[in-house]
């Protein structure tokens, strides 16, 4: 059993494997004890599901399958979703507090850029996706520093099981809007407001209570010491819904807009593109610089201009930026243009009853649309001299090998 249920009324997540890509996932049961309400839901659960499936971004927990499980007196949504390997965000900060440390400036921009991003992503979507339940122990951190936020759940499916709604302790996470009328995009804008205010401070205390007071959170806010870093969380935090900056409006906020587009733009195009590079690529060229070169200058009239050398610009930076950039820290899709994600139209076939599926009916067929990034062909004959054996290597976006290989007559 793992800690990864991230949606309120999940009974049980394991630890899973699947077989057929080789990677752990983790396996997901939503239990409804009664079935009336979820046969009132059941269209919208299977719609919602369907939609969430199609959700890929590198900061949001992939759901990669779901079915249904109905029988006599209960339902169940049985749902796989990736597994993150470093536990939740509550528990680094708990582990970073434990070690007398406080939090890296640089950390919290790198995991506020990667939150926003996700959320920015899914109020764009066509309906917006609503995440609705996002909490520390919502947004869990991959080992080479990649934050993830677990999957959305809408307000639909939410209402059915929201009597058990989160423990007290994470109460102070929802506005005071939350669920007296439709939620808004801006419901999301505070939970990330007191998830950007825990991340700075590690931790706000309960002083023992069950739930964090108003006074711990004034208190919180009230020791950053970086008014930048004050300003953008309290805008987050306005008490009136139609106040809060959106997602998007965020991600260009003075505090956190760091990388100018045109060098993020030149790492993605790089990291795309680098099969066709020898791997060193950016040690040799930095060998065959001159570090006296002028790379640039501001020239004045009347007095004195600026220059800057390429001795002045930190190469090992460049190589840790580029690593930053594949594994996915800084996707493309924060600087798009703020119009709706579309997105496409469900891939999976819709549920069957499996009594009726008995049938041998051809399994649905899924259009390939990766994208090859190398590819090897091999022909030889073989020993009797017989016939040629073709194989072509195939090495796909995601990092994943195939191998195809037939036999050819002479003729």
């Amino acid at each position: 059993q793992v800690n990864q249920g991230n949606m309120p009324g999940i009974q049980s997540t394991f630890l899973a494997m699947d077989t057929e890509e080789g990677v752990e996932v983790v396996w997901n049961e939503l239990l409804f004890t009664d079935k009336k309400a979820f046969k009132a839901h059941e269209e919208k659960i299977k719609t919602m599901f369907e939609q969430l499936v199609l959700v890929d971004h590198p900061n949001i927990v992939k759901l990669h399958k779901y079915w249904l499980d109905v029988k006599d007196s209960k339902a169940r949504v049985i749902f796989i979703t990736e597994y993150v390997s470093s536990g939740s965000l509550k528990q680094f900060l708990k582990k970073t507090k434990k070690n007398h440390k406080a939090m890296n400036a640089r950390a919290w921009k790198r995991w506020c850029t990667q939150i926003l991003s996700a959320l920015s992503f899914l109020h764009s979507c066509d309906p917006p996706i609503i995440h609705g339940n996002l909490t520390s122990d919502t947004i869990f951190i991959q080992h080479n520093g990649l934050i993830k936020i677990g999957s959305a759940l809408p307000d639909d499916l939410r209402s059915p099981i929201r009597i058990e709604r989160e423990e007290l302790r994470n109460l102070h996470f929802f506005p005071p809007e939350y669920g007296q009328k439709t939620d808004g995009t801006a419901v999301d804008i505070f939970s990330f407001g007191m998830c950007a205010l825990e991340m700075a401070v590690l931790e706000i205390q309960t002083n023992g209570d069950t739930r964090v007071s108003e006074e711990a959170i004034m208190r919180a806010r009230h020791s950053l010491d970086d008014s930048n870093m004050r300003e953008f969380i309290l805008s987050c935090l306005t008490l009136n819904p139609d106040k809060r900056p959106t997602a998007n409006n965020l991600l260009f906020h003075r505090v956190l807009f760091e990388v100018h587009s045109l060098k993020l733009l030149a790492a993605h195009c790089f990291i795309n593109n680098q099969y066709l590079m020898p791997e060193n690529v950016v040690e040799e060229k930095i060998k065959d610089l001159d570090l006296n070169m002028v790379m640039a200058e501001i020239r004045r009239e009347g007095r004195p201009g600026a220059q800057w050398r390429y001795s002045e610009v930190f190469f090992l930076e460049l190589d840790k930026f580029l690593e930053d950039v594949r594994n996915g820290i800084y996707p493309l899709m924060n600087f798009a243009v703020s119009r709706p994600h579309a997105l496409p139209r469900a891939l999976s076939q819709p549920q069957e009853d499996p009594q009726k599926a008995k049938t041998p009916t051809p399994e649905p067929f899924d259009v390939e649309t990766r994208k090859v990034v190398q590819m090897q062909c091999n022909m030889e004959l073989n020993e009797d001299k017989t016939q040629w054996h073709l194989t072509l290597l195939l090495i796909l976006e995601d990092k994943l090998h195939r191998q195809l290989s037939y036999d050819l007559l002479p003729s």
